[in-house]
């Protein structure tokens, strides 16, 4: 029986776990609630649990210090979708406690699983119980308690993997949205799949499988080269400062974070302070690096100091200035899209950099951040688009320099408005109020298709029904998609709407769609009608009323 695990074991697990859950991704997407096309929590936890296991596979050691920072940060780079999101705070918070021991005991990896819960919380503004957080909440107790009855880890894992299939299996009592659809909740299916896969591993079962999926790991591209644009013949402050707080001191509080960060404002800009009570991250351009280093010695101690003289750089960059300087904008703008009609609605209003994403596709946090370096501006803004991206936007701030404003679009039809609102000469707070006020009064609908028969929102629906939805609901349901759509239409429009765009998808026909705009026109004579070929794949019809 085993009683400690030490790096290559838990490398073992780690792959093993990968293997598993990528083999049960498509079972976990059909646990999607709503029954459309983008039930991807499967493959979201699957591509950001990969990432996480590639980044272990190049680890040259086996130390768990090694392995735990390693899958820290290949989970937070490939993170994707909500559930994707929030998996990789799960092992950022594990990765905590496996960084400080060169062998775990059952007691350490119940605190993990703590720590793990504990970040996955912090990471969501208004939790919600029924969900992947109250698995891994119940696991951690499940875990706590296991400790104290088995030292060795048969009997750990089998009690944890228990603890969680019974809280699995109450989560549609917790959530009556699952319960009305008949599943348990998808995110929370992906983490017991995982658990599964580190004890598969432990017990080193299907090992040729595991041993061929790490060899065929290929290293992550470390290529996040980050250009500063700003005007090197005018440093107000000169040294760009840069270091950890790590140790953080018994007695130091959040708060006491908070106050540093007002320190650091207060000798210097561009600051940039995040963290909590394992590590604080420090950013700041000031004139007494000094100060700055003797504040954060008041918390705790300092790691991976670099000071670098920014003058001196304006003096060695001179000869690159005018190159850069022709790339240099006040603000830039990175939207999420998918379809080419779309994609060119975002670059006529003034997008620098498209990421192709939406629905069964979620980018990782990796990939807005790269659309974000790309962009030539120290202020970026991103539109997500989509519900299911807006978390994975928000890590991005922790993989670049640069200063993003995540603008939280969940439609197409939001950030398309969003755009019309942005203005150049404008400042940051003034064009995130409009942006935001802009979203806000547009009216979003969708039209796809029921992927399986079930019961919800008042409609009994067959697999093949067309569906029209609004604001996270079904409205409509037909067997034509002209009719949904042209019925979902009628459920968004009142009075006070002056203006309809629908982009058709790939789906659609040029003729059909020209057809329903003419029907739409006829209806609403005083109403602007738009059709615009969007060629967005899984809806055949986006839809904005205003």
């Amino acid at each position: 029986m085993e009683k400690s695990i030490n790096g290559a074991t838990l490398r073992r697990m780690i792959n093993a776990a990968n293997v598993y859950l990528d083999n049960n991704k498509e079972y976990i997407d059909r646990l999607n609630v709503y029954p459309v096309p983008d039930g991807d929590t499967g493959g979201n936890t699957s591509r950001t649990f990969d990432s996480a296991t590639k980044a272990v596979a190049e680890c040259p050691t086996n130390t768990l210090s090694a392995i735990g920072e390693a899958l820290s940060k290949g989970a937070l780079r490939g993170a994707r979708g909500n559930s994707g999101v929030i998996l990789s705070q799960i092992l950022r918070g594990m990765s905590t406690e496996i960084v400080k021991n060169i062998e775990l005991t059952t007691k350490n990896f119940a605190k993990a699983i703590r720590n793990g819960a504990e970040y996955a919380y912090k990471a969501v503004s208004v939790p919600k119980e029924g969900t992947i957080l109250t698995v891994i909440r119940v696991m951690a107790d499940g875990a706590e308690a296991a400790a104290k009855k088995h030292a060795d880890f048969e009997g750990f894992f089998d009690q944890v993997i228990k603890t969680g299939e019974e809280i699995l299996e109450q989560t549609p009592e917790l959530l009556p949205v699952l319960k009305s659809a008949g599943v348990v909740d998808a995110g929370g299916k992906a983490l017991t799949v995982i658990f599964t896969g580190l004890y598969k591993g432990l017990l080193n079962e299907d090992e040729d499988l595991i041993l061929k999926e790490a060899q065929e790991s290929k290293p992550i591209e470390d290529n996040y080269i980050i250009v500063n644009y700003e005007n090197l013949a005018d440093i107000e402050f000169g040294y760009c400062t840069e270091f950890m707080i790590i140790e953080l001191n018994k007695k130091t509080t959040e708060s006491d974070i908070d106050r540093l960060r007002e320190k650091l404002m207060a000798i210097g800009d561009s600051v940039i302070c995040f963290g909590d009570l394992s590590l604080v991250k420090i950013h700041v351009h000031t004139n007494e690096p000094n100060k700055a280093l003797g504040y954060a010695l008041e918390l705790g101690e300092i790691h991976n100091v670099k000071i670098e003289n920014m003058v001196q750089q304006n003096r060695e960059l001179k000869a690159a200035r005018a190159k850069a300087a022709q790339f240099t904008k006040p603000f830039g703008i990175v939207a999420i899209s998918s379809g080419k009609g779309i994609d060119t609605v975002f670059r006529d209003l003034g997008v620098d950099q498209i990421v192709t994403g939406g629905q069964t596709m979620n980018p990782s946090a990796d990939d807005i951040a790269k659309a974000v370096e790309q962009v030539p501006s120290d202020h970026v803004f991103v539109l997500p688009n989509n519900k299911n991206i807006v978390l994975a936007a928000e890590q991005a701030q922790n993989l670049t320099k640069r200063f993003i404003h995540i603008i939280p679009t969940i439609s197409v039809p939001e950030g398309i408005s969003a755009c019309l609102a942005f203005n150049m000469d404008g400042t940051v707070e003034d064009n995130i109020e409009a942006m935001n006020t802009a979203r806000q009064n547009v009216s979003s609908g969708a039209v796809t298709y029921s992927v399986r028969k079930t019961h919800l929102d008042g409609f009994d629906l067959n697999e093949g029904d067309i569906i029209g939805i609004e604001g996270g609901k079904i409205k409509t349901k037909d067997t034509l998609v002209s009719e949904a759509t042209y019925k979902l239409v009628e459920k968004m429009m009142d009075e006070t709407k002056v203006s309809v765009t629908l982009f058709y998808g790939e789906g659609v026909a040029d003729a059909e769609a020209v057809e329903l705009q003419k029907r739409l026109q006829k209806k609403y004579p005083d109403c602007e009608i738009t059709i615009i070929s969007g060629g967005q794949p899984v809806y055949y019809y986006l839809i904005s009323v205003e």
